[in-house]
């Protein structure tokens, strides 16, 4: 371990001696944050639902159908009570809920206005209120073809939306967790991708080989600064996010701690199998962009969701690192989920991490050999 920590200490001095890279690592994170979280705005449409039927009448059915065969929505669950739909919100399981109360066939039936309640998962504001708009025509219609002739009402049915976690529907807060994913991402592989190239450039990885230290410990010592770095830029994002743009904390800062730290090794590990491949600083700088940006932006459900995407592409999205990172980020955040809640994320970020480490000890022990 000692050996580790003298690497550590050479590479924290290199790294204090080039402002012009720890400028970068730091503060440029940060202006992508202003720069971005101003500048965005996109629209995703996907919808899973629950169905919450108290009445059980053929009108209701009728409206859970209407729903179903709509194209908009995939039914995923039916709750008997409100703490099995907040439970299926909490873990992502469910973007809405419908709600249809006692009575409502026998509401329809009398030509009296019958509501219906739509909750709705507001931590991604442009999906929610593409939802309730959904919801609203569905019901519309719906209300229209149930309503009896002789007694027709408007509006026949009537919509009761709660949008839970970010009830003003403000888009930033969900921008913002992915792009303190989409930044972590890159600085954190971008930093170590070069920093072994540097070594190889320079000529000091000939004197790396022949040292006295195993590749583990390499590693180690290697990874260590950088991960310290990258972990106090993505609490200045965090912090600058939180002053600027509002992000709430209602979760356990542990828990965040846990989801960043994991998240972060991984990225620097994948750096470092980069680095292993790559044998100037500019095509390692390259590489680190193709294989951090483009997967963080448009695979990870940063922008389009999911399971809306070919199932080709779904199988590739098991891979990014970012889609479980953007999971446990928002649940800890805006939901104040619980780990019990995000262990799956957590534990395919260790998967990851543990896999892009062994990756690049290989790698770089055949180097040293």
């Amino acid at each position: 371990m000692r050996k580790a920590l003298a690497v550590y200490r050479k590479e924290l001095r290199q790294i204090l001696r080039d402002r012009r890279t720890l400028f970068i690592l730091i503060f440029i994170p940060a202006f992508f944050l202003l720069l971005y979280g101003y500048a965005l705005n996109f629209d995703i449409r996907h919808v899973k639902l629950a169905v919450e039927d108290r009445d059980g009448s053929p009108q209701s059915r009728a409206v859970v159908s209407a729903f179903i065969n709509s194209g908009y929505f995939d039914l995923v669950a039916i709750v008997h009570s409100p703490a099995e739909a907040e439970r299926l919100i909490d873990l992502n399981h469910a973007r809405a809920i419908l709600v249809v109360p006692e009575g409502f066939g026998r509401d329809v039936s009398r030509g009296v206005t019958a509501p219906v309640q739509v909750i709705i998962d507001g931590d991604n504001a442009n999906t929610a209120t593409t939802v309730l708009g959904y919801a609203t025509n569905i019901l519309r219609t719906a209300g229209i073809e149930l309503s009896p002739q002789a007694v027709r009402i408007e509006p026949p049915l009537a919509v009761e939306p709660r949008i839970w976690y970010n009830p003003e529907l403000r888009s930033t807060l969900f921008l913002v967790p992915g792009l303190i994913a989409y930044i972590a991402m890159i600085t954190a592989v971008t930093s170590t991708a070069l920093s072994v190239v540097r070594e190889k450039e320079s000529g000091t990885m000939e004197q790396v080989r022949m040292a006295p230290i195993g590749t583990f410990f390499f590693i180690i010592g290697k990874t260590l600064p950088y991960f310290l770095i990258s972990l106090a830029s993505a609490a200045l994002i965090i912090l600058a996010s939180m002053v600027l743009f509002g992000l709430p904390m209602r979760g356990n800062w542990i828990a965040l701690l846990i989801a960043m730290s994991l998240f972060l090794v991984g990225a620097l590990a994948t750096g470092l199998l980069i680095s292993t491949i790559a044998e100037s600083q500019q095509v390692a700088f390259q590489i680190a962009l193709l294989v951090s940006l483009l997967p963080t932006m448009m695979l990870s459900g940063f922008i389009f969701p999911i399971s809306s995407m070919p199932p080709t592409l779904q199988a590739v999205t098991y891979a990014v690192p970012a889609r479980y990172f953007l999971v446990a980020l928002r649940g800890i955040v805006l939901k104040g989920s619980a780990l019990s809640h995000v262990v799956w994320p957590l534990a395919a970020l260790s998967v990851y991490a543990l896999a892009m480490l062994s990756l690049a000890s290989v790698r770089l022990a055949r180097e040293r050999a």
